[in-house]
């Protein structure tokens, strides 16, 4: 009777170990997903500010038997394993889904730049040209009062292309307050957009890029690089700005200003008369970037959206 005893009680204390160990693994597995679930989140909702969204899980509607507390843990642990692989199958579609998009998107851009690079070089050629038909004389045998009086020479406007900013302008820039406060990276920002906000473009691409070039991995480079976008745009140059709006969202999806930026590329693409490429900016705009698609930026993106004539 001992030894049958002993031999249960062996049996019993086995069967705990086991499915202790079933638990335990069990809570491995659960760990293990919402580890890899949080990473594909980061990566679907990159404007997520760390919030991680919890499975839903219905109850089941028929009542329980009531059985030992080992084997109700452990049923509930396998309902939390199939409710969060069935939303990690989900979510690293929709993470596929938009990195295709974004390849997409970047494929579309570099043929836009190779298009537009092209256009200039042909501009170029063509000006290239026709500067010896214009230069080079033609031989006349005969002397006329026409032929007494050269035209202008035609290098007259590239000098003006060069003239340096006039006087006015000078001591208007001069007269923009330049912030000193020791923060070399907000001192630089807060100039740049001043002369942005006062429409000195040109002077606020030179101020933007130097700060830009000096903090590389600055906690605000993203407002910096969006703003440097505005001042390409807003002096009527595009084609920069449409880089310089894509490699900032792009460079840093989760940085402050790159839902702006993505706003402004399609501004930019719009601008350029590329304005598939510029719905598509917007679509994943409102992709990745739901709740400011839907909050500041409502009313922007509906301008846009109808500017481009995006369906």
């Amino acid at each position: 009777m001992i030894m049958r005893n002993l031999l249960l009680g062996s049996a019993a204390c086995m069967m705990s170990v086991s499915a202790l160990a079933q638990d335990a693994n069990l809570d491995g597995r659960v760990g293990k997903l919402e580890k890899e679930m949080r990473a594909v989140q980061r990566q679907v909702f990159p404007n997520g500010a760390g919030k991680f969204l919890e499975p839903e899980i219905q109850s089941p509607t028929a009542q329980k038997p009531v059985t030992s507390s080992s084997s109700t843990a452990t049923a509930d642990l396998l309902v939390r394993v199939d409710a969060l692989e069935s939303q990690l199958a989900a979510l690293t579609g929709q993470f596929e889904q938009h990195d295709n998009a974004m390849r997409q998107m970047e494929a579309r851009l570099k043929a836009v730049e190779a298009q537009l690079k092209a256009q200039a070089d042909q501009a170029a050629a063509g000006t290239v040209s026709a500067a010896p038909a214009v230069t080079t004389p033609a031989p006349t045998p005969v002397a006329t009062a026409a032929a007494a009086k050269p035209k202008p020479a035609t290098a007259a406007p590239a000098a003006a292309t060069t003239a340096k900013p006039s006087a006015a302008r000078t001591a208007a820039v001069a007269a923009v307050e330049k912030p000193a406060t020791g923060d070399t990276f907000e001192d630089g920002y807060t100039y740049g957009f001043r002369l942005w906000e006062a429409k000195f473009y040109p002077e606020a691409q030179v101020t933007l890029e130097e700060t830009i070039k000096k903090h590389p991995k600055h906690k605000r480079l993203s407002y910096a690089r969006n703003l440097l976008g505005r001042a390409w745009l807003d002096d009527k140059k595009p084609a920069t700005a449409v880089k310089v709006f894509y490699d900032n969202y792009k460079s840093e999806p989760r940085g402050d200003r790159a839902p702006e930026s993505l706003f402004f590329l399609g501004s930019a693409l719009t601008d350029l008369g590329k304005t598939a490429e510029a719905c598509e900016a917007f679509s994943e705009l409102a992709r990745s970037y739901p709740d400011v698609a839907t909050g500041r930026l409502a009313e922007r993106i509906a301008g846009g959206k109808t500017r481009a004539k995006c369906k």
